[in-house]
This record gives C-alpha cells, structure tokens and sequence, in this order.
C-alpha cells in the first residue's frame, strides 16, 4: 500500500485544545478548556474517566488545606467535590485521623468516573477513550498533530494548543521537549504501589485498638480527639509489622477508611527500583504488586484486631505511579519554594501538601512541612516546557525537583494545574497567541473568578 493511500485512510480530527491524559489534571484541564468556548477534545487510553484515582485507585484526595486547616485548592476540584457530595458520593473535607495532613478528601471512585464525564460533556468537550498517542508531528518547535492508536484504526488530531496530562510527561517527550526522570545522579523514582480495598472490617474495632494502644501508631495521630471523630485513616501497627518481617521494603501499615462504612483502601505494597516508563519494568511491577497484594492482605486478616473477617474486594487495574517523567520547564520548582512557602508573581495554583517522599531504595518516607502561611505557590513558568512553544503541561509532569514533585504529585495539586492550564490554553486560542504569551495577570483573574486560590 502507497504512503498517501495510507495516509487517506487515518481519520481526522480538528479542535482547539487538545487535552492527552484523562486523569484528574486533564479532566479539569479539559473542562475548563471547553468551558472557555475553545473547541476541546480529551484522549484518554482507558475506557474510563480518572487515571491514577481511579485504575490505580489512589484514594482519598489530600489535601486541599493547609496543616492549620485554611482552605487553599478550590474551584473546578471543589466543584466536583461539591457535586460529588450532592451525589451522596463523599463526604467533604474529613479531618486526616492520620495526622500527616489536616484534611482528606474520600469519593466514591465509580460516581466520580461518571460525574467527570457528564461535566466534560456539558462543557462541550469530545471525549477519545481507547486511544493511545504513539506520535507526535512537529513543525518549528510547534506540535501539529497527535496520531493515535485506537480498535478503529489511526486517527490524526490536529490543534493550535495542547497539553500534557499523562503523568508521564509522554506528549512533551514524544513531541521533543526537554524532559527528566527521578532524582538526580541515579535517576531512581520514588516506588510504585499496587493499591487494593478490603470490606468486612470492623472499623469501630480499629479505632478501639488505637485509643488502647497509641505507642503502635503514627505519632501525629490525633489521639485526644480521636473518639469524637470519624476514623478516616491509620497508620502504624509498627509492632505487627515488625513481627511478620514480611519481604515489603516498609516500616509500617497504612489505609484509608471508605467510602462504604466497612471498607478500607491499603496502600501498603511497595514495589521499587523499576522505571514506570519501561514497558518491561511495569510488565513485572504489575506482577510483583498484586503477589504482594495477596501477602498483605493475608496480614493483614490474621493479625490486624478488626480484620478477621476483611476480604479483598477490588484491586487496583493498574500499579500506581508517583513518579517517572516530568519536563524540563521554564522554570522547576525547588524544594526551598516549598518548604519556605514562597510565592511569585505568576502563582496560578497554590498547595498545603508537605514534601513526601517515599524512599526509591529504602523502608521510609522523608517529610517537610510547609512553612510561612502554610502553603505555596505554584508558578505559571512550571506548565510550560521549554522548546515546545504550543504546549503545556499539568499534573504530575510539570516542571518540579525531584524533592518538589512529591508535594506537587497529589491530586487536589494536579487537579488545580490541570485547571489553571485549561485556563490558559483557552486564553491563547481566544487571543491567537501562544500559552508563554498570554497575560498572566488576566489568566489569574478567569482563575479566580472561576474559585480559584490563588492568595
């Protein structure tokens, strides 16, 4: 068959704003990109709404405030929570009875795939599932085309902006953009973690064992305010943990409790020292994660008081990642930036997640806590990259230090970038400029007009 028979045969697709990754960055991204009456399509591989959410089920979201309890990630997220809670789908912003945070966020995983795809239909947005991008055209450091793989053959789709919301930064990279991968020297990632849910728990068993035995759990665990509060989540059980000396690189047992009232999510497993952009690497994480699934599982139903009667009841469609690619942007935010809780001038999302970094190679996790008010900006310079001049990124993959990323890498985070690049995309289409030419101070404005905190 002749190339230009070939090329007849690939569907086309023209819009605006093209939106790669339907996680919770690129569903807002999507919406709000279609909200600003730019032509909008959203490609995602699975045949559902919610990336790490919702095939890896990273459950619950946190945080969308800082430690004091001051909100400071609203609009489109807090919409969707908003909805969601009119759904009887979550409960609100729930005290962390953890400790490592203020709030949690719990949603019903399966409300929210739907809800997600009713408010990309109302703001106009063509939605691809089952589609996969393989390539990128590009033309003097401007993407043209995406081209999928898709069960109906090629499709070529075409758009003036587009933005990266894969996570993975594969849109920057497949497109030529600057990009990096885990920390720096040996490039290791902080690991992977095959996530699963178990009912049958008796929870109220749970919060007794803590109330009765507080030296076995996290240290910042509210204690003197645990029996009047709803038990949201655990850590600990160092001493159970310790006994069984499973083969688990970690120092301790860590669920959340929800959404129905005997239900847990673990995340437990923990599987390092593979790449999440290696499709051999992922081939053995999925394996490793689901024997270790079983192994703690089995744990947990033999020796946790309140487990005895717990079985799994789902497990994660994909191993969750916390960190591959991210792209070399115009500018990276540091930890300092975190830490000090800096702000700049082109703030366009802020966060109260502290650093949180699970060790590549070893048991722990190392904290930072947020200083100043509590929270810190995040930059419009970090959405985009450099070279790539029609593109932006949000989520997971915008520009960040290894360290930064592992505040930046929560979904309420992803959910406010993946906004403020909608924002902006919708901006460059409405003015014909490109996304390092809008106005910053008029894209903070839509922002905080659509509920946006930016202060």
């Amino acid at each position: 068959m002749k190339l230009r028979e070939r090329s007849q045969m690939i569907k086309q697709i023209e819009a605006d704003v093209v939106v790669v990754g339907g996680g919770p960055a690129g569903v807002n991204a999507a919406i709000a990109a279609g909200r600003s009456g730019a032509k909008t399509v959203l490609i995602e591989k699975y045949g559902f709404i919610g990336g790490m959410s919702t095939a890896a089920l990273v459950y619950p979201w946190m945080t969308f405030h800082t430690t004091d309890g001051k909100q400071v990630i609203a609009g489109l997220a807090q919409e969707i929570i908003d909805r969601l809670m009119a759904m009887n789908a979550s409960p609100g912003h729930l005290r962390d009875t953890v400790g490592f945070v203020n709030t949690i966020t719990p949603y019903h995983p399966e409300i929210y795939k739907v809800l997600a795809v009713d408010m990309l239909k109302e703001a106009g947005v063509k939605l691809l599932f089952h589609s996969f991008v393989d390539h990128v055209e590009t033309v003097n450091n401007r993407i043209q085309s995406v081209q999928l793989t898709s069960k109906s053959g090629r499709i070529d789709v075409s758009g003036k902006v587009f933005i990266d919301t894969t996570g993975d930064a594969d849109l920057a990279y497949l497109s030529g953009a600057p990009c990096l991968k885990g920390r720096d020297g040996d490039k290791a990632t902080q690991p992977m973690t095959m996530k699963f849910r178990m009912r049958g728990v008796n929870l109220p068993a749970v919060k007794q064992y803590m109330i009765d035995h507080p030296d076995e759990f996290y240290k910042k665990t509210p204690f003197s305010e645990l029996a009047d509060l709803p038990l949201s989540g655990v850590l600990g059980y160092f001493k159970h943990w310790k006994e069984a000396n499973l083969p688990i690189n970690r120092d301790q047992v860590l669920f959340f409790t929800g959404p129905e009232d005997d239900e847990v999510l673990v995340n437990t497993t923990r599987v390092q020292g593979l790449d999440g952009t290696n499709v051999e690497d992922l081939t053995e994480a999925e394996e490793l994660g689901r024997k270790q699934v079983l192994m703690v599982a089995e744990f947990m139903r033999n020796n946790l008081p309140g487990f005895e009667k717990a079985s799994i009841s789902n497990v994660g469609t994909q191993i969750g990642i916390r960190e591959t690619r991210r792209i070399d942007g115009q500018y990276a935010l540091q930890v300092d930036d975190v830490v000090q809780g800096r702000h700049f001038d082109d703030v366009i999302a802020r966060s109260g997640y502290p650093i949180d970094i699970h060790d590549p190679s070893g048991k722990g996790v190392t904290a930072a806590w947020v200083k100043g008010d509590g929270a810190y900006d995040i930059p419009y310079r970090c959405l985009l990259p450099q070279k790539i001049e029609n593109l932006l990124t949000a989520g997971r993959c915008i520009s960040t230090t290894h360290e930064a990323l592992a505040t930046t890498r929560l979904t309420p985070s992803c959910m406010a970038t993946g906004q403020a690049a909608g924002s902006a995309a919708g901006l460059a289409v409405k003015h014909g400029v490109l996304p390092a030419e809008i106005n910053v101070a008029e894209l903070q404005a839509v922002l905080e007009q659509d509920g946006a905190l930016l202060k």
